[in-house]
């Protein structure tokens, strides 16, 4: 494979990307190499700071794939209280984040909605509009999510987990709040009503191609997104897919396979955000920071109480479930540096794609 002219072309094919998948040696580190000076030369060095608030584990959905699947009878349910999250929102404003992101299960019941709005509405108080806010609760209706946007939601997360269609049925229950369909026409809404949009894939899933992986990235630079959050699949005992686990790549490979897609989706959409995942460090004790190297430019510290966070598993071995916040940003910080990045205090680190879209 000549690896230059692929690099160096202004079109990718779903072949070529399968080519760079499959790179090793010498043709892999000149992949990661490209990414990297790419990223520095289009987003720079800065690494933005996404406070995450685990919300709540109580889930509607019953994802193969997922530790917090309403199907789990293991894990102990919890929604925060509007202090604690406002208590971490204020921390968050304190600390000069710039952004937060709340994470929660997939619920659209009128409490939820409305509770979730209010929270949007206290955060932006508490902190003079100073927060940004990006929302990852999952598929809404139109009128929720143009509540929430008004109420001071600025960015919306929908992963698709797979664009692949077969697949993700493999991934889901065979029912109606299981739908491919629906999980695009959500993506569509978010566009329509305004959101910094934002989507992702898992790398490594049971019954997963190389191919279809190439299928993911040609699938997010269509759909024109602003930020994405990707990362390896990570098995749990208490998922109907973990019968596969013996057929999955080794641990090793997974991880390598996420940094190949971090890197390509680099080249591919050069201005975007892309999140350097907890489940990277999951896989790889660096993994966080070798993404942010190659092609990653944001981090989520954990800013969820302490007590919450070992029932918002949503694989196994997450990290950090049990360090302070404080004891993490002064790892995140040398961890940043050693990676050649430089935390970026009191910004909100908005897409670059997101303002080169709004000018047309």
């Amino acid at each position: 494979m000549e690896i230059d002219s692929i690099l160096n072309k202004k079109i990718f094919s779903r072949s070529d990307l399968v080519d760079l998948l499959q790179s090793e040696g010498q043709a892999k580190e000149a992949l990661f190499n490209f990414s990297s000076k790419l990223k520095n030369e289009t987003v720079g060095n800065s690494v933005y700071l996404r406070g995450l608030i685990e919300y709540s584990n109580i889930c509607s959905k019953n994802c193969f794939y997922c530790g917090v699947r309403r199907g789990n009878k293991s894990i102990e349910r919890y929604s925060l209280s509007n202090a604690e999250v406002l208590d971490a929102a204020r921390y968050a404003f304190q600390n000069n984040f710039g952004s937060l992101v709340i994470q929660a299960g997939e619920r659209s019941d009128r409490n939820f909605v409305h509770t979730i709005s209010e929270l949007l509405k206290e955060i932006q108080k508490l902190s003079n509009g100073q927060l940004r806010v990006t929302l990852s609760l999952g598929e809404q209706t139109e009128d929720t999510f143009k509540l929430w946007r008004e109420s001071g939601a600025h960015r919306y997360l929908l992963r698709i987990e797979t664009s692949n269609r077969e697949l993700y049925a493999k991934l889901h229950p065979n029912d109606r709040i299981h739908n491919y369909d629906e999980r695009l026409k959500s993506l569509d809404l978010l566009r329509k009503t305004g959101y910094q949009l934002g989507t992702g894939v898992m790398v490594g899933l049971p019954f997963q191609t190389v191919g279809i992986l190439a299928e993911d990235l040609l699938f997010i630079k269509s759909l024109d997104v602003d930020m994405v959050g990707m990362g390896p699949y990570v098995e749990h005992e208490l998922t109907p897919l973990y019968k596969y686990k013996d057929e999955l790549l080794p641990k090793a490979d997974r991880f390598e396979l996420s940094m190949k897609m971090i890197a390509l989706l680099r080249i591919l959409m050069p201005d975007i955000n892309m999140v350097a995942t907890t489940a990277m460090q999951t896989l790889h004790p660096q993994g966080r920071e070798i993404a942010l190297r190659i092609g990653a430019n944001v981090v989520m510290p954990n800013l969820t109480p302490l007590k919450y966070r070992e029932d918002y598993q949503l694989y196994a071995d997450k990290p950090n479930i049990h360090e302070d916040t404080e004891e993490s940003l002064q790892e995140l910080e040398l961890k940043c540096a050693e990676a050649g990045c430089v935390i970026a205090y009191n910004q909100w680190g908005d897409s670059k794609h997101y303002s080169s879209r709004q000018k047309y």
